[in-house]
């Protein structure tokens, strides 16, 4: 039996359906989705099987024009896996086409892909009629070489098998990478927290965008096989402090909520979680905010 695996970079635009792509192949869900752009902030790694083939795919953050030190990061972060990957897999929303942010996508790819192949996905495909996706194909592939084009949707699975399977058949020969039964190789630490973030931002939406930080403190293993998990919320000023917790404490007994029972589903035992929100003015600047979320903070200059 011939065994293959190897890394595979799903780039593109924030908000083109990586995530929800990643999740899909995967089969769990490992990488936060949630209608914010910008939200995968560390290089994700799900695992998935495909027949002799083990498939790693890098999650990285969008691609999108820097302003701060962490989106600089982030971006550093997301051609840094691009470079680092065996095969690549851009994402293009097929209702926003060839937008500003794409055409910076292409001009970089050469750079980064060095004769590695690179297939084209057009993502929500069923938001557009069929001749306009034919232009859309035309377009991007007399722009870059494609070695293959898929018409998907993340959302609701159309064309994801064969985009697999086609990765699967690309990879290189070698030994599996990870353990069968392992879909991230982040630490369960740093996935409690995404999960946790992800609540945040769907709970508070335009009031605390970017400005906000979730960190595992602790974690406990107890006897009866439940877990206790020690989160801080860290915010930038004392306002955003009020914000996070609502109303008589209601938004975060609401996102402590949703975030213990998706993290129980998760891990399939009992957890107690609790949160606590701390203000740190300088997170964005400290380095070790950004080890916490696998990114370089040297990236950021």
């Amino acid at each position: 039996m011939t065994t293959r695996a190897g890394f595979i970079a799903l780039i593109g635009e924030p908000n083109a359906g990586k995530s929800t792509l990643l999740n899909r192949m995967v089969g769990a869900k490992v990488s936060i989705v949630t209608h914010k752009v910008q939200t995968t902030r560390a290089r994700i790694r799900g695992v998935a099987i495909d027949g002799d083939s083990q498939l790693v795919f890098v999650d990285t953050p969008g691609l999108f024009k820097p302003r701060r030190r962490l989106d600089r990061a982030m971006v550093a972060a997301a051609w840094g896996g691009a470079a680092d990957a065996d095969v690549i897999v851009l994402l293009v929303e097929a209702h926003r086409g060839v937008t500003e942010g794409v055409e910076r996508i292409l001009d970089g790819l050469p750079e980064v892909t060095r004769g590695r192949k690179v297939a084209l996905a057009i993502n929500k495909i069923d938001r557009v009629k069929s001749e306009q996706l034919l232009g859309l194909t035309q377009d991007l592939n007399e722009r870059f070489g494609f070695a293959e084009t898929f018409m998907i949707s993340a959302e609701k699975g159309h064309g994801v098998d064969a985009l697999r399977g086609w990765l699967a058949q690309e990879l290189p020969e070698g030994p599996w990478l990870y353990p069968e039964d392992q879909i991230a190789d982040l630490p369960m630490r740093v996935i409690a927290a995404e999960m946790t973030r992800e609540k945040l931002t769907l709970r508070l939406h335009q009031e605390l965008p970017y400005q906000l930080t979730v960190e595992t403190e602790n974690w406990e293993e107890r006897k009866d096989g439940s877990a206790r998990i020690d989160q801080v919320i860290y915010v930038m000023r004392d306002g955003h402090k009020g914000i996070v917790l609502g109303n008589k404490g209601e938004t975060i007994k609401a996102v402590s909520k949703a975030a213990r029972e998706e993290l129980e589903e998760f891990l399939g035992r009992r957890v107690h979680l609790f949160l606590q929100v701390k203000v740190r003015p300088n997170w964005l600047e400290e380095a070790e905010r950004y080890s916490e979320m696998g990114l370089d903070f040297k990236d950021g200059n």
